[in-house]
């Protein structure tokens, strides 16, 4: 399962935006915009394919493609498996370089930073049958830069036997029915606190369900817009955990804090993504998955969470556009990505995908699908990186107690007006 840093990487991609802002784009303007996109055909593919991907996907993907291989006999693959702490560093260096491959797996949170190298998606590729938070992740200037391969998003786990002692048998849908719940899991349930509010890095990001399920949005596509009144009310929300004990502000972020607290049950909620099923069969042991269950998101307007993932993108400078397209196109066919998530787990983006045996069969999997139809992507800015790391800090001077949330929120609007929307 996904690792949460192969998906988001605020926290960590921080720094280098800050160092290297605009990354990745050229001086004179977007080459993509010129570049005329290509035109697919059906004819099979040919050639030598480059490819570049990161973490479990690039080691899965090797022996994945030879299926396309075998289909298109005249081309073959080449897969450079990339680390992800170095990914970023050799992507934006190979394209000062022109030494890009032809195709690669990029991050969502990376779009904006190499948008300008990426060609736009031909006509005969079709991008209505994905999730739309997944397809507005792979929009760069209103322009489809890529394709959405996989996707991430985060739901509420629950500990039921704990819930049960505290009188609930079934999942909160409500705000009211949350903090009641997680109020009731303390005081009757046993639990040392009710619910793990984000803390630490990639914590706004992480918390930003609670602001969008109040209507709110970071910008309105001009400019940020993170001091009004739904984003002041998301975030109360958030801050009423900690003044009412329900959530501990000093939570240990280090790795694998999450799921010892919840298998140990003193943190007998948190929200999470598809990647802590694993984690928890691994440190509860297998039977440990009938001791808790997931569910979307308790709704104030609406359900709304966080949609992360990976897109398929093809350099403007690749040798063998036509091909590499062809390599995508196939990879984002629902067959092909309910495969690629019986190897490696990753969550598809084609929603018809979620209807193939590989999907389908897996019950667990129905909370994240679901959540998949109402969540959103952060927006695709170069300065996104920088504004979420205000915004932790922002997090993190409320949840201590030192600041209010419109001194916060006023502060951390002035920050975002300071580095400005790119």
């Amino acid at each position: 399962m996904k690792r949460r840093t192969t998906l988001t990487g605020i926290a960590a991609l921080a720094a280098v935006a800050i160092a290297l802002t605009g990354c990745g784009r050229t001086s004179e303007g977007s080459s993509a915009s010129s570049a005329a996109p290509v035109r697919l055909d059906d004819a099979p593919a040919t050639g030598t394919i480059t490819m570049w991907a990161m973490g479990a996907e690039g080691e899965a993907l090797p022996d994945f493609v030879k299926t396309f291989e075998k289909a298109n006999p005249g081309v073959t693959v080449k897969v450079t498996a990339i680390p992800w702490d170095a990914a970023h560093n050799k992507i934006q260096t190979a394209i000062a370089g022109g030494n890009t491959p032809d195709i690669a797996m990029m991050g969502t949170t990376w779009m904006a930073d190499f948008g300008d190298a990426f060609a736009t998606v031909p006509d005969g590729i079709d991008t209505s049958g994905f999730f739309d938070g997944a397809v507005s992740s792979t929009k760069v200037n209103d322009r489809a830069a890529g394709i959405p391969w996989y996707v991430d998003t985060r739901v509420l786990y629950y500990r039921t036997d704990i819930a049960a002692k505290a009188g609930w048998t079934k999942a909160p849908t409500s705000w009211d029915e949350l903090q009641q719940m997680a109020a009731d899991m303390k005081s009757r349930g046993g639990a040392t606190w009710g619910i793990r509010m984000p803390a630490g890095n990639d914590s706004f990001q992480g918390a930003l369900w609670m602001p969008w399920s109040a209507g709110a949005e970071v910008t309105d596509g001009k400019k940020w817009t993170l001091d009004t009144p739904e984003m002041t009310k998301g975030i109360e929300y958030y801050k009423s955990f900690f003044d009412k004990k329900l959530a501990d502000p000093n939570a240990d972020t280090s790795a694998g804090a999450v799921e010892s607290e919840f298998v140990a049950g003193t943190t007998p909620m948190v929200v999470e993504g598809p990647f802590l099923r694993g984690q928890l069969a691994s440190v509860g042991g297998a039977d440990f998955a009938s001791k808790y269950a997931t569910a979307v998101l308790p709704a104030d307007k609406e359900s709304v969470s966080f949609s992360g993932g990976a897109n398929l993108v093809v350099f403007n400078g690749s040798k063998n556009a036509s091909s590499a397209w062809k390599l995508a196109r196939w990879l984002a066919e629902p067959k092909v990505q309910a495969e690629f998530y019986a190897a490696t787990g990753d969550l598809p983006a084609a929603t018809a995908a979620w209807k193939e045996q590989a999907v389908s069969s897996d019950a667990s999997l129905a909370t994240f699908g679901t959540q998949l139809k109402t969540a959103k992507a952060p927006p695709v800015s170069t300065s996104w990186v920088q504004v979420a790391a205000k915004g932790d800090q922002a997090l993190e001077s409320i949840r201590r107690g030192g600041v209010s949330v419109a001194d916060a929120l006023k502060k951390l609007q002035s920050d975002a007006d300071t580095i400005g929307l790119k």
